[in-house]
């Protein structure tokens, strides 16, 4: 009998036989997939960001130092981001706001609790805040090219049903959350019930590495500290508010049928365009 794909870029005719969750059982522990492609991403974006403050004349360490503030603050933040916009889950679980292992991270929670750790760290380093965030920027879109891959092992974050070029199927048994317009396209190959949904996650990462490319480019010609971050906003931006469209596990503006995510990426967009514009204008002194 022939052995189906775990997982199979239909149109692409890319099967994947083999696509597990854990990635090692140490002691009855498990550890996943999801945690190693995190981890890689930090440690991906971190190196980037010594290597660019080296290249800058700042002092590497520095970033090592932020680096453990920094994700402190993005863990958390990413946590409350999720959890307060998925309020219904919770408000009969409190226990369960602190199990992360049960999933439920929110990639511009992590942004903020990021900003907010470099405003601490810079205010009591005696730091310039611009210049860090310029500097960390960059690394922080290289995390997020690699980590959205941990949505790919999780079975996650997809959008709907697609016949498109890059149409994913995934086995059913294996995906947690099938929503209804998703479930009424399910599919029945050799036995083996499939759905087949945009893999949204390889579109932001897709896109998240041309502006990676792009800020890389921007910053040997930036005309303000600042403005690297500011473009990260503006891009990144962008790029959510139509990924974010296409996801079938919005988080919902408080049953105001309204994408938090895609409000956010627009007022954020808006706002660094208007910096970036602002400060070009003025022609800042470069520091």
């Amino acid at each position: 009998m022939e052995v189906m794909p775990q997982a199979w870029f239909v149109n692409l005719g890319i099967k994947i036989n083999n696509l597990p969750k854990v990635f090692v059982n140490f002691l009855g522990f498990e550890i996943y997939w999801y945690a190693i492609i995190i981890c890689i991403g930090m440690i991906m974006g971190i190196l980037y960001a010594c290597h660019e403050a080296k290249r800058t004349g700042q002092n590497p360490d520095d970033y090592i130092d932020f680096f453990f503030l920094g994700f402190l603050f993005a863990i958390v933040g990413a946590r409350l981001y999720y959890v307060v916009f998925n309020w219904q889950l919770y408000e009969n679980n409190l226990v369960g706001i602190f199990n992360l292992r049960n999933g439920g991270l929110a990639v511009y929670g992590g942004v903020l609790g990021g900003i907010l750790a470099a405003v601490i760290y810079t205010k009591r380093m005696g730091k310039s805040f611009w210049l860090l965030v310029d500097t960390a920027a960059p690394a922080f879109v290289l995390g997020q090219v690699i980590g959205r891959w941990a949505n790919f092992f999780n079975r996650e974050a997809f959008g709907g049903y697609t016949e498109s070029l890059f149409a994913l199927r995934y086995k059913a048994v294996n995906v947690l959350y099938i929503p209804d317009s998703v479930f009424e396209k399910m599919m029945n190959i050799n036995g083996v019930d499939y759905i087949q949904v945009h893999p949204t996650f390889l579109y932001e990462s897709a896109f998240n590495l041309i502006l990676f490319i792009l800020l890389n480019i921007w910053k040997h010609k930036k005309g303000f500290d600042g403005e690297i971050f500011w473009g990260y906003l503006l891009g990144y931006g962008i790029i959510r508010f139509f990924v974010e469209g296409m996801r079938t596990d919005q988080l919902i503006f408080f049953g105001t049928g309204i994408p938090v995510s895609q409000g956010l990426s627009i007022v954020l967009a808006v706002m660094a365009a208007a910096m970036i514009v602002k400060n070009r204008s003025g022609k800042p002194k470069v520091v």
